[in-house]
C-alpha cells in the first residue's frame, strides 16, 4: 500500500516535466494523514502559483498524501510513499524530471527520495534535517532550501548544515534565508509561495535563474560559502544580504 496521488493539473497532451508536492507532518504517528489536515492544506495552497508560473510548459503538478501523519523512526513512512509516488508517476509519464518541493517533514521526504532515476531537483521549505540525515543520494541533483529565520519547529542552523553537506556531496545547492519567516509559512505566506513557485519554473528551465541563486548553485565544494540568500519582500530570492510536530 501506497500514499495517495492528487493531480492538481494534468497537461492534455503529456506531460514534459512534474512538479510533486510532499505536506509536512510528524516525527511519530501511524494515524492516517488526511486532506483538510493543516499540513496537506499548506501545500495545496502552492499549487494555484505553481501552475500558473509553468502555465507554458506543459508541467503536470501533483501532491502526495501518506499513508500515515508521522515520519516513524527507521520506518521512514513518508520518504517510503514518496520513492512510491515517483516509481507511479514514472510509470505515467515516462521518463521525464520530476521536481520535488517538500514543507518540514515533507523536505526530508523529499531528500531522502532524491536518489530516486526520475528526480532532478529539490526544493525543501523549512526541512526537517536531524544532524545524521544521509546526503550522498543528491550528487548530480539541485537542492535549494528555503527557511525562516523564526522557525521554532524545525531548525535554519541545520538546514544551513545539511547544505554544506550536500554541496559536498556533489549537489548543486542554495539555500535562502526568508527574513521573519516562521515553520508554518504563514508570515510572508504570499513571498514563500510566489518565491517557490518562481524558483521551480527557474529549475525546470521555463525563466532564468535568479542571479544570485545562480551563483550559489554553480559553487562546489565551498564548505558553504555563498550559500546564504536572502528572500526580499516581494518574494524574488536576490542579494540583501529537531523533529516537526505538526509541521
Amino acid at each position: 500500500m501506497t500514499g495517495l496521488l492528487h493531480w492538481g493539473y494534468v497537461p492534455a497532451d503529456g506531460a514534459r516535466a512534474v512538479v510533486l508536492l510532499l505536506h509536512g507532518g510528524q516525527e511519530h504517528g501511524r494515524g492516517p494523514a488526511r486532506p483538510w489536515q493543516p499540513a496537506a492544506l499548506r501545500m495545496a495552497a502552492f499549487r494555484p502559483p505553481l501552475r500558473r508560473a509553468t502555465a507554458d510548459g506543459a508541467v503536470a503538478i501533483g501532491q502526495l498524501r501518506y499513508r500515515h501523519r508521522g515520519w516513524n523512526g527507521e520506518r521512514a513512512d513518508a520518504a517510503q510513499d514518496a520513492l512510491a509516488a515517483l516509481d507511479a508517476v514514472a510509470e505515467r509519464f515516462g521518463p521525464v524530471p520530476v521536481l520535488l518541493v517538500g514543507h518540514s517533514m515533507g523536505g526530508r521526504a523529499a531528500l531522502r527520495a532524491a536518489g530516486h532515476r526520475a528526480v532532478t531537483a529539490v526544493v525543501a521549505l523549512a526541512p526537517w534535517v536531524p544532524a545524521a540525515e544521509p546526503c550522498e543520494q543528491l550528487a548530480g541533483r539541485t537542492l535549494v532550501t528555503l527557511h525562516g529565520d523564526r522557525d521554532t519547529v524545525t531548525d535554519p542552523a541545520a538546514t544551513r548544515a545539511f547544505d554544506a553537506r550536500a554541496r559536498a556531496a556533489g549537489a548543486a545547492v542554495a539555500g535562502i534565508e526568508v527574513a521573519g519567516g516562521d515553520h508554518a509559512m504563514l508570515r510572508r505566506r504570499g513571498d514563500w509561495q510566489r518565491g517557490t513557485a518562481g524558483l521551480v519554473a527557474a529549475l525546470l528551465g521555463l525563466r532564468p535563474v535568479p542571479g544570485p541563486v545562480a551563483a550559489a548553485l554553480a559553487l562546489r565544494g565551498a564548505d558553504g560559502e555563498g550559500l546564504r540568500i536572502a528572500l526580499p519582500a516581494r518574494g524574488r530570492p536576490g542579494v540583501s544580504s529537531s523533529g516537526p510536530n505538526g509541521g
